[in-house]
């Protein structure tokens, strides 16, 4: 396995930190607001719990993920039976081609710019690699695993219904799985994300599909460890009874609380606009600045550039405090962008901001 890639940050970290008014840390999409009052309280309500808990979690809380699919993203026909809870979205991207049972020889299909636990992933199942965009150029060889992000992480590109419906139609015809980390659907800011389960991308089938969702972002739930797969559901039945045998299991408390951030769509609002607001504050500064910010249209990230190496502008940045990931971290195509979080205080934000202006 490739060292983990923010442990190469740490230099930089340091000298962010040594900033007098302190780091801005814009390198990691961790949230930072508080955890709403909802789901603070379905844990509480649920914490004595000393039974062992469902790997397929309680009905209520299959069913109210298959309704937030329909009532926020307009995907209907999700059967609860279908929706399968996860500790969080990492490790299920992590072991999912090895559960899959891709093994070496087989191919797994990544995006050129990827978040790097997909390449983490198929390392794992010993399988190959490639990197690419495009299905034209892989010929007619039928990968076992083909990847979708959109919105992108890192780059914020957001992937039209009609490519999505092309890139369905194209695995389909070759047996391969298409699996869509969709953690940023809700995160659409200049362009509206769609599932692959939406009836204009699928057609109304999700056979051979699986769609990916964290509640991390949108509910400020990373730090309870809760997300889901639904689609397929020959697939999903085959993942449950993997994880069941592993021992793969969301907590209960965990569980009702992701039922009540499925249920409630209001902080879903307040979130958004949270990150909207910081969004609108730190993109113009970074172009006063003269960065260039590409795609960025949806999500947690602005992808900049100052048309120099990625790690020339880490250091940039960090010499005024503020710590940022290089775009090499999620592929060679990256080497002369960086990565930038909104994932910080608005009071981290203004810092940053005048750091920028300053």
């Amino acid at each position: 396995m490739p060292r983990f890639p923010w442990d190469s940050l740490a230099t930089a970290g340091e000298t962010a930190r040594a900033h007098p008014d302190g780091i801005v840390d814009l390198s990691v999409g961790t949230p930072v607001d508080p955890v709403p009052d909802v789901v603070r309280a379905a844990l509480r309500a649920a914490d004595d719990s000393p039974g062992y808990p469902a790997t397929h979690g309680p009905p209520q809380l299959r069913a109210a993920a298959a309704a937030a699919l329909a009532r926020r993203h307009g995907v209907h026909g999700v059967d609860p039976e279908d929706v399968l809870p996860t500790i969080g979205s990492k490790e299920f991207v992590a072991w999912l081609p090895s559960l899959l049972g891709t093994r070496p020889g087989d191919t797994v299909v990544i995006p050129e710019l990827a978040y790097p636990t997909y390449e983490a992933g198929a390392r794992l199942a010993g399988a190959e690699i490639v990197r690419t965009d495009a299905t034209h150029s892989l010929g007619p060889a039928g990968p076992a695993v083909l990847w979708l992000n959109s919105p992108s992480n890192p780059t914020g590109r957001v992937l039209p219904a009609e490519h999505l419906r092309k890139v369905v139609d194209w695995a389909r015809e070759r047996g391969t799985v298409v699996v869509s980390d969709e953690c940023y659907l809700a995160l659409g800011w200049e362009a509206e994300p769609v599932s692959v389960l939406d009836p204009e991308v699928c057609g109304g089938s999700f056979e051979g599909l699986l769609a990916v969702h964290s509640l991390s972002k949108t509910s400020n739930f990373a730090g309870y460890r809760g997300g889901f797969v639904t689609g397929d559901p020959a697939l999903v039945g085959e993942l449950l009874e993997l994880r069941k045998h592993a021992g793969m299991i969301v907590p209960r408390p965990v569980q009702d609380a992701m039922t009540a951030a499925l249920s409630d769509d209001e902080h879903l609002r307040e979130q958004r606009a949270r990150y909207a607001a910081r969004r609108e504050r730190l993109r113009p500064a970074l172009e006063e600045a003269g960065f260039r910010v590409d795609h960025s249209v949806a999500g947690l990230y602005l992808w900049a550039s100052r048309e120099e190496d990625a790690w020339q502008t880490v250091r940039w940045l960090a010499e005024r405090g503020v710590l940022v990931a290089p775009g090499t971290f999620y592929g060679p195509e990256g080497q002369r962008h960086v990565r930038i979080a909104l994932t910080a205080s608005d009071e981290r934000i203004e810092a940053a901001v005048r750091r920028l202006r300053g």
